[in-house]
């Protein structure tokens, strides 16, 4: 099926409504990113949101938090559990620093701010240092290159029955063209045949936007 115009806005009058908040923010990431594009935006902004109450995460983390839509839509769906079931924050990672004036500021006006751990730094060097086993979500939309190394660090750090998100797991459809040889489609690709084959895991991939995994680590996995 091939989405056009119409389709675009059918579905957009279908699904529930984007909160005004993140619409101005989707506005403001597209004025003040120059690829405006890598936000989240409606759809797959819903879906995070509604991934999450249904998950109940106590704790959530997130790679890559770009002008912080992802985050605040993972961090409504942990508002909508309640305190008592969602306790915790989502600690979000984004490695370029001079990004993290707007995020904070973003963060402090904006629904849902409160639950979120902004991170400066690279997710390589800070997941290391985080505690075994403690999240019910982790939000993979980072560095496609270092996809394959997001993975082996995250699993340790999802509890039995957590979930992976991984976004651009189609990664605009390169990961089937073998011409392909650039850096961030063998991160992908090499993500992906770790997931498949890792009998820790059950993964389904989701050709929302530019591909979405959904994947989940086993109860009874070692």
């Amino acid at each position: 099926m091939e989405y056009n115009e119409r389709l675009f806005d059918y579905i957009e009058a279908h699904i529930s409504a984007e909160p005004e908040s993140l619409y101005r923010l989707e506005r403001l990431s597209h004025l003040r990113m120059v690829h405006g594009r890598m936000c989240s935006g409606h759809w797959q902004g819903r879906l995070l949101k509604m991934l999450t109450a249904m998950l109940r995460p106590a704790r959530a983390l997130e790679l890559g938090t770009f002008t912080g839509y992802s985050t605040l839509c993972i961090a409504e769906g942990m508002a909508e559990c309640g305190v008592a079931l969602c306790p915790g924050m989502v600690d979000t990672i984004e490695i370029f620093d001079e990004n993290e004036d707007f995020l904070r500021d973003v963060f402090s006006r904006f629904p849902h701010g409160e639950r979120v751990n902004l991170m400066i730094g690279d997710a390589i060097d800070i997941m290391p240092q985080l505690p075994a086993a403690s999240y019910g979500l982790i939000f993979i939309d980072a560095d496609k290159r270092l996809y394959p190394d997001y993975l082996q660090l995250a699993v340790p750090l999802l509890a039995p029955g957590g979930c992976i998100i991984a976004d651009n797991t189609l990664w605009d459809g390169h990961v089937t063209d073998p011409k392909r040889h650039d850096a961030q489609t063998a991160g992908v690709s090499r993500f992906n045949e770790m997931v498949a084959a890792d009998p820790r895991l059950e993964s389904v991939i989701i050709p929302l936007r530019d591909g979405l995994t959904l994947i989940r680590r086993k109860t009874n996995a070692p």
